[in-house]
């Protein structure tokens, strides 16, 4: 079965040969913080550094184009980047990249979808049921193919997909962009659960009223720059 988008490997063969030869090693950044950024930067992206505290979701927004998706999946190691990133204070490039992603998990605007029926994508589908239903969704779609889903249905099951992995940092790419309210209040409302689990989130919208409920600062990214702003 082949990997979900946003797993695959990429170019991280220096990292991940520096994280077999010090194995166990534990690198340890200073703060407190879940998340550590510092100085992250790719192309398209000027350097950025914030901190995410457990429980935290912080609202990323900006214009189309601005670099919000290139932020997140430089945070997830998805793209060529440089800067540092530590998660519970260990430095990324002591962690394997599919381990990282595990950890740090990318949930992309457009999921992408490798089999014919959704059962497919979920090898326990015993457990992703009560998030099926909690999104609102028919707990026997499992049997539906994938070309029989509205775009709304399966930007959920895309979410339900990512939500059992318990990753530790959820970087959320418009997850609610096209559901209605009803909907994409049951999303929120699944997040905030995670939130006070102690999970944290990064959550991009253009929803300026979603954002003031989400986060109290936000990052504003425009043509590139990022700057942070109380909500």
């Amino acid at each position: 079965m082949a990997p979900p988008s946003g797993f695959t490997q990429t170019t991280r063969d220096s990292r991940n040969r520096r994280a077999a030869q010090s194995a166990g090693a534990q690198q340890r950044v200073t703060g407190d913080a879940m998340l550590s950024v510092s100085d992250l930067t790719r192309p398209g992206l000027d350097p950025v550094s914030f901190e995410l505290d457990a429980g935290e979701c912080l609202v990323v927004r900006g214009p189309s184009g601005a670099g919000k998706t290139l932020l997140l999946r430089a945070i997830a190691d998805l793209d060529l980047n440089q800067g540092r990133v530590a998660l519970d204070g260990q430095d990324r490039d002591g962690i394997p990249a599919p381990q990282w992603r595990r950890l740090v998990t990318y949930l992309a605007a457009e999921p992408g979808w490798w089999a014919e029926r959704v059962g497919d994508h979920f090898p326990d589908w015993v457990a992703a049921q009560p998030l099926v239903e909690a999104l609102d969704l028919p707990g026997d779609c499992h049997d539906l193919p994938i070309a029989r889903l509205s775009t709304g249905e399966r930007q959920r099951l895309a979410l339900v997909r990512v939500l059992l992995l318990d990753s530790r940092v959820l970087l959320l790419d418009e997850p609610t962009a096209g559901l209605d309210p009803d909907a994409a209040a049951k999303v929120e409302r699944l997040i905030a659960e995670r939130l006070a689990g102690g999970c944290s989130a990064l959550w991009v919208t253009h929803d300026r009223t979603q954002a003031a409920r989400l986060a109290r600062r936000w990052l504003e990214l425009d043509g590139g720059q990022v700057r942070e702003v109380a909500a």
